[in-house]
């Protein structure tokens, strides 16, 4: 079962698992009927017969009908976005904090063997150098708080005493992609690449991300749910940091068109950089990042290119917080 299925990284999952020849259950409060970006993400595999589909929000579902018959349960629903975390906290609480309460009990009582939680990078805070699973969490942010809140249920259920449900968290570095949420940044930076409007580039630029392709998250994702360790934390990113400065110079490259830049000043609870120690991931996983940024990059500018004009500039132009773009309970 997969939660936030209609999501950026959930519909990639989806479409992996059945590629494996799995049988998916996707939950999402998106319906594809309905909702254009969850028809979008889910196109390619809504008619498959090995999948099946759920609308709903994970706090008024009857979860223990849902997850009854599940080998693992991808948790990757939540309210997502740093910036606009500062307002609306009761939302993140709700999605990200007590729906995550509620999916572990009830994958507590039906006897699921398995839960992969989607955590985040934000749980760290502020860093001065690759961080490691060991590190002290930091969250600057109230995202990064509701993240970690989360995660630390997950581990609390998979340590409870008598418990055998096994839970493997893993922190995400900066994933981009085909699908990619349009208030994230590189998608917003080809965009603006691709019908010229105008860039908000928060800070001078020198920031720096380790930017995850979404392929290699997948592959990682997958590969969570045949950990043994009963309750296990790992990275999950792209092998590099780079400068947002020099993001920007890359999709000039990639789409040959300029990238027109408004600067203002940097954001609460943005760090000033991200970079993901992987040396657990590789013990764990197996896992190593096989596609470099520019390949990655390429590939979304594609993507991007594919879509219907009015689609393209609201990737461009998106609004300023989730709450007005009314991101429901359950993405990814």
């Amino acid at each position: 079962m997969v939660t936030g299925a209609a999501g950026f990284i959930g519909s990639h999952l989806v479409q992996g698992l059945l590629d494996s020849g799995f049988d998916v259950v996707g939950i999402d409060r998106r319906s594809p009927g309905t909702d254009t970006v969850a028809r979008l993400n889910l196109h390619d595999v809504a008619s498959h017969p090995r999948f099946s589909w759920v609308d709903g929000d994970l706090r008024d579902t009857d979860m223990n009908v849902l997850v009854r018959d599940a080998a693992c349960v991808y948790h990757l629903a939540a309210v997502p976005g740093v910036r606009s975390s500062w307002s609306g906290f009761e939302r993140y609480v709700a999605a990200n904090v007590v729906a995550t309460q509620l999916l572990l009990s009830a994958c507590i009582q039906t006897g699921v063997p398995k839960v992969v939680y989607a955590s985040s990078s934000s749980v760290y805070g502020e860093t001065a150098s690759p961080s490691r699973e060991t590190d002290l969490t930091q969250p600057i942010s109230p995202y990064g708080v509701s993240k970690l809140a989360g995660e630390q249920l997950c581990l609390a259920y998979a340590k409870r005493p008598g418990s055998r449900l096994s839970v493997t968290a893993l922190r995400y570095f900066t994933v981009y992609g085909p699908r990619q949420r349009p208030d994230m940044a590189i998608g917003r930076i080809l965009a603006a690449a691709l019908t010229g409007e105008q860039y908000t580039i928060f800070g001078d630029g020198a920031q720096r991300r380790e930017f995850t392709y979404v392929g290699d998250v997948v592959e990682a994702t997958m590969a969570a749910a045949l950990v043994e360790v009963p309750a296990a934390v790992t990275n999950v990113g792209g092998g590099s940091s780079v400068a947002m400065i020099d993001v920007i110079g890359m999709a000039q490259q990639i789409t040959g068109n300029s990238v027109p830049l408004t600067a203002v000043p940097a954001q609460a609870g943005d760090v000033p950089a991200t970079s993901a120690d992987l040396t657990r991931a590789r013990l764990l996983l197996d896992y190593q990042p096989r596609t470099d940024l520019r390949t990655g990059m390429t590939r979304q500018a594609e993507w991007l290119r594919g879509l219907p004009p009015d689609l393209l500039r609201a990737y461009a132009s998106p609004p300023t917080t989730n709450e007005d773009q009314k991101v429901p309970a359950c993405s990814s």
